[in-house]
């Protein structure tokens, strides 16, 4: 059994602690957490060694390693992000442009 990397085992528990100590928290910001490479290069590990079936892509270990290499794969898994959300606020309205919502504070 593969025993988890420390910086791995410290954001489980943050999480973790999070979680319990906030029932209602919502967890928005994981993409950031979750798609770093050696969580992505760990998990794969962790499924390989577990004997993990393929997913809906069909793809085997056996293929991923065959061909690009497990790096590679492991670099290119790109979950899809969403575009800012560009909405009209109510009170410009007279100026007749969208804002950002990162930005809109400061207009």
């Amino acid at each position: 059994m593969l025993s988890t990397p420390p910086k791995i085992r410290t954001l489980q528990r943050k999480l973790y602690t999070k979680a319990k100590q906030e029932p209602a928290y919502r967890f928005y910001a994981l993409y950031d957490k979750v798609c770093r490479q050696d969580i992505l290069s760990h998990a794969y590990a962790r499924v390989r060694a577990n004997g993990g079936a393929p997913g809906v892509d069909g793809l085997i270990f056996e293929a991923v390693e065959r061909g690009e290499g497990v790096a590679a794969f492991v670099q290119g898994i790109q979950f899809p992000r969403m575009p800012p959300g560009r909405r009209r606020m109510p009170w410009c309205e007279e100026h007749r442009k969208a804002v950002c919502g990162k930005t809109a504070r400061t207009v």
